[in-house]
């Protein structure tokens, strides 16, 4: 409907100039046409007149009567008017709105979206935490954001491609490497001291275990081996980040690279299918793991760096390799190739920047944790060091999530395994509580989750508030068969006339506004606006059903009822599937 109503003021706009009323020169303004606060003035407003007044050489008011007077006649709206200091109102048809449960009917589960692949793609990249021990509820916030934004941005009608990156060459994976293999020898009965800074958590365990039912003794070695000469553990007046690190070269040389590879592989292998599985359970699917190795093997990360160079943004100093993103609005300059000829973590990013867009993206969407700050400005300086548009790129950070329960705050701590995993999460409230409650605040929010709230069955629980109107519009029809009462759908498109309470006016109302919301809200990222709309929509429900009964001797009259509510449980059910949370039946 915005769309039609900004082809009318367009239009408007063509003949006043045609006609000499306005300059031919004059260039009509981006001009905005959004919903009113009040029914009283109407359902749309335009700020048009507001914009181009001034270079028009009229008051607003008079620029906004101009256009009024001037408009094509339609057969959506009912009413144009003037409004305060120049706004257009509009008004809708009442045909128009009644005209909103056809459009439910006919389009059913595509009520709301837009076009297959009519806007740019986007590959969207979320989650991406460290395969080394199990999810945790903050990224439980970033996999429910990640993916109502995918399915937001899917539903507008852009191609969407959800892609997880598997950091599996880095520096925390070689600890948990070491932690499982020093947990392997406590299961062969070779006690060594734990490392202060190794992964702690029972699942290390439990990868060990199956690497010794894999490997046997053959990758054991004894105590003074691994231990001869470390330098000291934080415990023990050192310095844990020297002595893991030690303890890593230590593994390397004693299990030489195949052995090595192995006990890698193990924890890796056990964590990415644990992860998997986590976010499966959760909803979550991704299209595609994205290996850091990857982007070696495949000459992302050189052909990036080639890039640079050509570009002339790289510069040598102390026996590095320093790309100038300083030049580019960074706040220092970056190494790329380290004095040893290792590249950084920083190629690793311009590489798998590069690959998006290689492998034909139109636009890259990163969801971040709230850490992340310091990569926006890194991101948005390695596209213009690289050649690329920095405006195709996009950084949304999510914030933190804490659980509270009985009022109190619930600690985790990772590295010590204390944390509350994504499945016990789950476990506790359900699914459908845990992915509503991670998107119904802004992600740019400190997210505050009552675990209490989210398990209890009361209107103040919000998923439960909405999922009760399509379980109680699904009972209505349960209750119309054993009343041995009849429906008919085109029934209910013929006698929608007889739709004129006030609150079959404002559920309608709700309806017809659902396109928008999710237009709006995959524009913004903003997965929390569709939130709020539908517990609007079941607060518009349920005020219809407790006005008025639905079930009435009438037939014309519940059929037309009936199939308010059908269209009402239909457009619950679509925004619910693209927040991954269940419309039941019955509750």
């Amino acid at each position: 409907m915005k769309d039609h109503l900004r082809e009318l003021v367009a239009q408007s706009l063509l003949d006043l100039r045609r006609h000499g009323r306005l300059a031919q020169e004059l260039v009509p303004p981006d001009f905005v046409i959004e919903r009113t606060r009040t029914r009283e003035h109407g359902d749309y407003a335009c700020n048009i007149a507001l914009l181009l007044a001034k270079p028009a050489g009229l008051k607003p008011r008079e620029l906004a009567e101009l256009l009024v007077n001037t408009l094509p006649t339609s057969q959506h709206v009912e009413k144009v008017s003037v409004a305060g200091p120049g706004f257009i109102n509009f008004t809708l048809a009442r045909n128009c709105r009644l005209g909103t449960v056809r459009r439910v009917f006919e389009l059913g589960k595509d009520y709301g979206r837009q076009p297959a692949g009519s806007r740019e793609s986007v590959t969207v990249e979320f989650v991406s935490a460290n395969p080394n021990g199990p999810l945790h509820v903050g990224h439980g916030r970033g996999a429910a954001y990640g993916a109502s934004v995918a399915n937001l941005l899917d539903a507008a009608g852009h191609p969407v491609q959800r892609e997880y990156y598997v950091n599996d060459a880095g520096r925390q994976m070689d600890i948990l490497a070491v932690s499982v293999w020093l947990r392997y020898h406590e299961l062969g009965g070779v006690n060594v001291r734990f490392p202060d800074n190794g992964y702690k958590g029972e699942y290390v365990v439990d990868i060990a275990r199956g690497l010794r039912a894999r490997a046997g003794d053959s990758l054991r070695h004894n105590a003074i081996e691994i231990t001869d000469n470390l330098p000291p553990d934080e415990g023990q007046g050192g310095d844990k980040e020297a002595h893991v690190d030690a303890l890593i070269v230590r593994a390397r040389q004693l299990l030489g690279e195949a052995g090595y590879r192995s006990v890698f592989e193990a924890g890796l292998t056990w964590c990415l299918g644990d992860i998997r599985d986590d976010l499966a359970g959760f909803g979550v699917v991704h299209d595609a793991f994205f290996s850091e190795r990857s982007l070696a093997t495949n000459g992302y990360v050189q052909r990036a760096i080639d890039t640079l160079r050509a570009n002339g943004h790289l510069f040598e100093e102390q026996g590095a390799t320093w790309f100038r993103a300083t030049a580019f609005g960074d706040d220092k300059d970056r190494v790329v190739v380290r004095e040893n000829g290792a590249t950084t973590y920083f190629a690793s990013d311009l590489g798998y920047l590069l690959s998006k867009f290689e492998r034909g993206f139109e636009r890259a969407l990163y969801i971040f944790g709230a850490d992340h700050h310091g990569y926006i400005a890194r991101l948005k300086a390695a596209a213009k060091g690289l050649g690329l548009d920095p405006a195709r790129i996009e950084i949304q950070l999510v914030q933190f999530a804490i659980l509270f329960r009985g009022g109190e705050r619930v600690q985790m701590s990772t590295r010590a395994g204390s944390f509350v995993t994504l499945r016990e999460l789950r476990e506790e409230v359900g699914t459908d509580a845990a992915r509503f409650f991670y998107v119904m605040r802004g992600n740019d929010q400190h997210l505050d989750f009552d675990l209490d709230l989210a398990k209890s069955r009361s209107n103040e629980n919000p998923v439960y508030y909405i999922q009760y109107a399509h379980a109680r519009i699904c009972s209505l029809f349960r209750q119309l068969a054993e009343k041995q009462l009849s429906y008919n759908r085109s029934a209910a498109e013929a006698a929608r006339n007889r739709l004129v309470g006030p609150h079959e006016d404002a559920l309608l109302d709700e309806l017809m506004r659902y396109p928008e919301v999710i237009e709006a809200a995959a524009d913004s990222r903003a997965p929390q606006a569709l939130a709020n709309y539908l517990r609007e929509l079941a607060a518009a429900f349920h005020a219809f059903y407790n006005a008025q009964p639905i079930l009435v001797p009438d037939e014309e009259l519940r059929n037309a009822r009936l199939g308010l509510g059908k269209a009402t449980q239909q457009v619950l059910a679509n925004g619910l599937a693209l927040l991954g949370v269940s419309a039941p039946e019955t509750m």
